[in-house]
């Protein structure tokens, strides 16, 4: 078996990475097994540090392999889809088309410099080879690339054997340790890397570890915390920790948040024996205690329902020995206070989470006098060109740290008018995400219109493409319905709190790039993990790229 620096990459390796990372995952494993001990393969998948080539480990150069003479060999993976033409293969990387025989030519050629002056001396030979598992190389006599350095999707199986042919194990030279020696400096590998990756565990929002456990290591008394976190912080993950140690101590944990999509997912994957929904919900449950039920069909509905619940004495069932808010920018003052009536005794602890820059209903700040503040502004979900993106159009996001362990693609524009329709350009979204490796089940495209004002939420399918969509019921159990399909679409609104490895975000349409279109936008583009294409008329594309001061 052959030894892979850096470790910690079996993390992400069980299906969560998402898109093109996946697809280096499984090769990686695949080079691990396939290759014998005298092998050892760098590689740049999943790291926290990483270039402007994103996966890659230098350039376009994903892999390098290296045999006991210290000799290399270097592996350009191209996932999806190709193109061929005259100048030959080439893919669509970061919004751009790369030619794939220049690109691993002239990191070939960077790599060989920067290896002689390391050595100071004959440098050992680097073979190449480009794998596309994905594409049936058709004319590979005009690829421009040697055909027995190509292993496509017809010949995948020999990729080991390939290897082994075009570099031996060879016998071990002094020069070896030198080699390995420039490799893990070139790729900049820390000691820690397999800690700092276990912050991105499970499909990189789920952070094990940093926020979730260090919160809640602080010891006061009474426990009273206000989290100040940026999106993908790891909020949401906190609430969960707190949620379930509570019932593990024999307590009883409510979370409240006002997202319903958000509170039915906190309900479906925290333990039994505590209580997770939004605040209506509750106020609905100490209605149904006192045998009263709330007139929906009023204009006002939700406000006297509110009303009602303050004015009627908490039942013991509805009351917590934990109180986690999730989304606190959400709520008034009001309600904060109408919720700690639902606290067991004035011992019982109590966790406030929240996002300035999510407040896209306008409630001015909670002041929450004697609690301990804690702020986080390290974001583990978003790529880093997403965080980019943000930093330019936001002041307030610039003190925001990127901690996504990806670079990922650069966020890609495209703008809808008239002779390009909405439906077009969002058909052409999803086949940018397609390209980049990403499955159906890992896109979901988030209207920044409302359910009622939506044209795309309109539609059950866009092209060979069926959605999948909330219908607006919930079963017996309370869980909401979806109509079939594998495409999820939803509103941005009730995409809130939640998350996908590749995002379109569409309807994007504004006359004025002001602070509430601002905070929407930053919602909107920091549910993604590892993809964001942003679908905008032509106007509001416009002030877009004027802003950013470049077309994505």
């Amino acid at each position: 078996m052959a030894k892979v620096i850096p470790d910690g990459w079996r993390e992400l390796a069980a299906g969560e990475a998402g898109g093109a990372a996946e697809r280096e995952l499984a090769t990686l494993a695949l080079l691990e097994r396939g290759l014998p001990a005298a092998y050892t393969v760098y590689h740049g998948v999943h790291w926290t540090r990483l270039d402007e080539g994103g996966f890659s480990i230098y350039g376009d150069i994903d892999f390098v392999v290296v045999n006991a003479a210290g000799e290399l060999l270097a592996i350009e993976q191209r996932s999806g889809f190709l193109e061929e033409g005259p100048q030959g293969l080439s893919s669509r990387r970061r919004g751009r088309d790369r030619n794939v025989a220049v690109g691993i030519a002239r990191s070939r050629t960077a790599l060989q410099a920067r290896l002689a002056a390391r050595l100071g001396g004959p440098v050992p030979r680097i073979e190449y080879l480009v794998y596309c598992p994905d594409y049936f190389v058709r004319q590979a006599h005009t690829a421009g690339i040697e055909p027995e350095r190509i292993v496509d999707a017809a010949v995948r199986d020999q990729l080991i054997p390939r290897i082994r042919a075009i570099l031996p194990p060879g016998e071990h030279s002094g020069h070896a340790p030198e080699v390995h020696r420039f490799l893990r400096d070139e790729i900049k590998l820390e000691p820690d890397v397999a800690a700092r990756l276990g912050i991105a565990r499970e499909r990189i929002t789920r952070v094990a570890g940093g926020l979730s456990q260090w919160a809640r290591a602080l010891d006061f008394d009474p426990y009273r915390l206000r989290v100040v976190g940026t999106a993908g912080s790891g909020k949401t993950q906190l609430a969960l920790a707190e949620y379930s140690a509570a019932i593990a101590a024999g307590r009883r944990p409510l979370y409240v948040c006002f997202n319903r999509p958000l509170a039915d997912h906190l309900a479906h994957i925290a333990p039994e024996g505590g209580l997770a929904c939004t605040f209506h919900h509750l106020c609905e449950r100490v209605l149904a205690a006192h045998g009263e039920r709330p007139d929906y069909a009023k204009p006002d509905a939700f406000d006297a329902l509110i009303a009602r619940a303050g004015e009627l004495e908490v039942p013991d069932d509805l009351r917590f020995d934990s109180i986690i808010v999730d989304e606190g920018q959400d709520f008034s003052a009001d309600w904060a206070q109408q919720l700690w009536r639902h606290a067991a005794d004035d011992d019982a602890r109590r966790i406030w989470l929240e996002d300035p820059m999510q407040n896209l209903y306008a409630r001015p700040p909670i002041e929450l006098p004697g609690w301990v503040t804690l702020r986080a502004h390290s974001n583990f979900r978003s790529p880093r060109p997403v965080v980019r993106m943000l930093q330019a159009l936001l002041p307030a996001a610039e003190h925001i740290e990127a901690a996504s362990p990806f670079e990922a693609d650069e966020v890609e524009l495209l703008a809808y008018d008239t002779a390009h329709p909405l439906t077009t350009r969002v058909k052409e979204a999803i086949r940018l995400c397609f390209a980049a490796g990403f499955h159906a089940q890992d896109v979901a495209i988030i209207s920044w219109r409302g359910r009622e004002q939506s044209e795309l939420l309109r539609h059950d399918r866009l092209g060979a493409n069926a959605l999948r969509s909330f219908t607006g019921q919930y079963d017996l159990l309370g869980q909401p319905e979806y109509s079939g399909g594998e495409v999820l679409i939803e509103s941005v609104y009730r995409f809130k709190g939640q998350s996908a490895p590749a995002v379109i975000l569409a309807e994007i349409d504004f006359e004025t790039l002001d602070e509430r279109t601002l905070r929407k936008l930053f919602v909107g583009a920091t549910r993604a993990m590892m993809k964001l294409v942003l679908v905008a008329s032509e106007r509001a594309a416009a002030q877009l790229r004027d802003k950013l001061g470049a077309h994505p």
